[in-house]
Formats: C-alpha cells, sequence, structure tokens
C-alpha cells in the first residue's frame, strides 16, 4: 500500500530526531567514559600503617541488635578513633578523580556464598589500598584479602554479612590500623565532593536495587556497598563499584546515588539512614 507523501515526511522527520538523540547520547557516554579525571594519589596527614589484626583489638559497643562477642581479655583496648581534620578543602575542585584501586567482589566470577555478600569486603579493600598505597595487581590478590577480612570480620564480630556503616568502620581501625575514618549521618552531595576534593575515599552503604544499575544480576542486591571515588564537572560521582566486573570507574547520577543511600538498618534497608564512611 502507497503512504501518503505527509505521512512519510513526518515518519521520516521522527526517525531523524530519534537517530540524532541516540547519536548524541552515545556520543556524551563514550565522552564520559574515556575523559575522566586524571587521578590522584592520597597524600597522607599522618603515617598509617597496616598491623595484624588479632595484635589489637579494642572493645566496641554494639551498634546493631546483632549479638558482638566481647573480645578476648588478653587484648588491649585502643584509645579512640584520631577526630578526622576538616574535610573542607579551601575551595572546592570542578573535578576529581581519586586513584582508588578496584577490587570485583568475585574476582573469580564466582558469584556464590561468600563471594555474593563480599561488596562490603571489597569496598573496604579498596578504600585501605588507596590509603595505604597498595595496589591490587590481579585476582589472587583481591581473593585474599577478601577472605582475610572475612575471617577478621567473623573472630571480631560473629558474622561477616551485612555489615552496617560503624561496623565497617571498625574493619579499617582495626584490621588495617586506619585511625583517620569517620562515620557521617545524612550526608548531603555537597558533603561527599568535598570530602573526595580533600582526597578522602568515601565509601556508602545502600539499598541495592535503588541504584538502577544494569550490571547487577537482577533485581539487585538488598543491600550493597560501594566507594565513592570522584565526581565530574557535571557533578556525576565516579565510583568503584564492587557489584559488577564493570564496576571499575562507574558513573551514578548524583541524585540516583544518594538516594540510595541507606544503612542495613537490621534488614530494613530501605528505611536506613543516610550514612557515608570518610578514610583518610
Amino acid at each position: 500500500m502507497r503512504m501518503p507523501k505527509k505521512f512519510l515526511l513526518v515518519s521520516g522527520l521522527l526517525l531523524a530526531i530519534l537517530l540524532g538523540g541516540g547519536i548524541r547520547y552515545a556520543k556524551k557516554h563514550r565522552e564520559r567514559t574515556i575523559t575522566l579525571p586524571s587521578v590522584l594519589p592520597y597524600v597522607s596527614p599522618r603515617t598509617s600503617t597496616m598491623t595484624s589484626p588479632v595484635a589489637e583489638m579494642p572493645s566496641l559497643a554494639p551498634s546493631t541488635s546483632r549479638s558482638i562477642p566481647t573480645p578476648v581479655a588478653s587484648i588491649p583496648s585502643l584509645p579512640s578513633a584520631t577526630v578526622l581534620p576538616p574535610i573542607s578543602p579551601p575551595t572546592l575542585a570542578a573535578e576529581v578523580n581519586l586513584a582508588i584501586p578496584f577490587a570485583v567482589q568475585a574476582p573469580y566470577q564466582n558469584w556464590e556464598a561468600p563471594y555474593d555478600e563480599f561488596c562490603e569486603e571489597a569496598s573496604v579493600l579498596m578504600a585501605a589500598s588507596y590509603i595505604l598505597n597498595r595496589t591490587l595487581p590481579n585476582a589472587a590478590t583481591i581473593d585474599a584479602g577478601l577472605l582475610a577480612i572475612k575471617a577478621f570480620e567473623e573472630e571480631r564480630f560473629g558474622y561477616y554479612k551485612d555489615t552496617t556503616a560503624e561496623e565497617t568502620a571498625v574493619i579499617l581501625r582495626e584490621y588495617f590500623n586506619i585511625s583517620n575514618v569517620a562515620v557521617v549521618y545524612d550526608p548531603t552531595i555537597e558533603d561527599i565532593k568535598k570530602a573526595i576534593a580533600a582526597g578522602r575515599a568515601v565509601i556508602v552503604p545502600a539499598a541495592g536495587r535503588q541504584l538502577l544499575n544494569p550490571y547487577f544480576r537482577q533485581p539487585g542486591p538488598l543491600y550493597h556497598m560501594l566507594v565513592i571515588k570522584g565526581y565530574l564537572r557535571d557533578g556525576t560521582f565516579i565510583t568503584n563499584d564492587p557489584g559488577t566486573r564493570r564496576g571499575a570507574d562507574f558513573l551514578y547520577d548524583p541524585e540516583v546515588l544518594l538516594g540510595a543511600v541507606h544503612d542495613w538498618n537490621g534488614g530494613d534497608v530501605e528505611n536506613g539512614r543516610k550514612v557515608m564512611i570518610v578514610v583518610g
């Protein structure tokens, strides 16, 4: 059947608009993936070194309803964690990209237990490696690091799954001996950017399904954790998301990411408080 000329003209215009929009979107996405800011190494206000997690283990008041075993009596208590210096840089850089190495939570692509629950461990491993100037060169290094953190958690807490922001901070302080760790509640997008601009790694817990990451095993994790390592000029967050092998330098819309940020909250994640862990 012959189509009217007016119909063909309108159809052609619509097709051109759609194609033009698609090309512009693809070009913008491609540019955003290849034009990240240069990475910045960590500059420490003091020296941090990694020590054995068994050698020093202070007591910790429970931060959830779960029971935390009392530490062994012979293990001495440590002083309270050092208060972080102000996290507001003199001027907020237009864009920042910290040199935080990437670790996927399933380094050998085995997404069964325990690796399906290793987002917290992977996030801690990435942030600590940045602070301690260590690399994560291969799957074997990452796998060994994840399993070592799991062993520490099981001894320290009695479990390794679904650690809260406060518990995750304990891993950084006690296992990695990083004193400059702060748990900041109700952060804003500006707060996150200020911490990153000051050269600090930011870890956030999230209601994973609200992140809308297309590379997650759908519908996505109930509870998730990731590292925010930078931001672009348009405000887009640069992250290392351990929940996918495509998670290195993964870009999240700032409103989407902050909207998904929630602490464990006893399993009621979507009603958990907004919180970030600032490291360094």
